[in-house]
């Protein structure tokens, strides 16, 4: 039987995992097998229990506790819920809930990047990408596109964020992804390196004068491929563009340089999938 708890005070201590503490301080690098996160829509939470994430507790509009949120009670019996009207709820987190339910869990642990690519044949990497709707599109993207699995440089953002997570539709619990590297200094090397040992060749989505097209057969061919996807701004550093197998370039019409990272991750994942 669920814990259903009336909010009466907004400032009570419990609650604080959901108004007060910071994308970093609920992550809490410094002990992260304490750190949380905070999952948005019954869809993302779903996917995060179907993906053994665990909760801690769940924050819901009253109209709900009969409603769309039923199941989410019923697979979820021993965790306090916390509820009020939508607008109590507004002014407690400082936004609108999407679907009207926000569920605190317990942040997963992190796989080392030889475990989670031993098998993987077509593999993302995301260069210090920062954004949270871009990260989200990604992962949606690798999921729907046949990515084994996603890579992140420590300058990323956090996969985990409530924007990113629920921008991915859940997909983010349904991709294995891990960290290549504790801090900036593991990356480009000895990230690179690391791929390279596992029998992975590297494409570099990057315009270059040594660039080739997408659709080059030596490209499409090869048996394990790391596609590395640059930050929004800048793109793939030079030296990272440097150290790949491949530079490779998205033909485009109209004049057109380039296209957002989201929109060419999805085209990138699904032209050079495994065969």
């Amino acid at each position: 039987m669920s814990h259903i708890i009336e909010i009466t005070d907004l400032s009570a201590p419990e609650l604080a995992v959901f108004a007060h503490l910071t994308e970093a301080q609920l992550r809490n690098r410094l002990e992260p097998e304490q750190g949380v996160f905070i999952a948005e829509s019954p869809k993302v939470i779903r996917r995060a229990l179907d993906g053994g994430c665990e909760p801690l507790a769940l924050l819901m509009e009253r109209r709900h506790l009969t409603g769309q949120g039923q199941e989410l009670l019923e697979r979820c019996p021993q965790i306090p819920v916390y509820t009020a009207d939508r607008e109590v709820l507004a002014q407690l987190t400082g936004y609108t809930l999407t679907r009207g339910i926000l569920c605190a869990m317990r942040r997963p642990r992190q796989a080392e990047v030889e475990t989670l690519c031993a098998d993987a044949r077509r593999i993302a990497v995301l260069e210090g990408i920062v954004d949270s709707t871009n990260i989200g599109a990604i992962f949606r993207s690798a999921a729907a596109l046949h990515m084994d699995a996603v890579l992140l440089t420590p300058t990323c953002c956090d996969p985990l964020c409530r924007r990113a997570a629920r921008v991915s539709m859940g997909t983010v619990f349904q991709v294995p992804w891990t960290y290549i590297g504790s801090d900036h200094t593991h990356w480009p090397h000895p990230g690179l390196e690391r791929l390279k040992a596992l029998g992975f060749r590297t494409a570099a989505m990057a315009l270059s004068d040594r660039s080739v097209s997408i659709e080059d057969p030596a490209l499409m061919a090869e048996e394990r491929l790391a596609i590395i996807l640059g930050t929004e701004g800048d793109g793939l550093a030079a030296e990272t563009i440097a150290h790949c197998d491949y530079t490779v370039r998205i033909p485009m019409a109209h004049g057109v340089d380039s296209l957002n990272v989201a929109a060419a991750s999805a085209v990138a994942f699904w032209q050079l999938r495994a065969r």
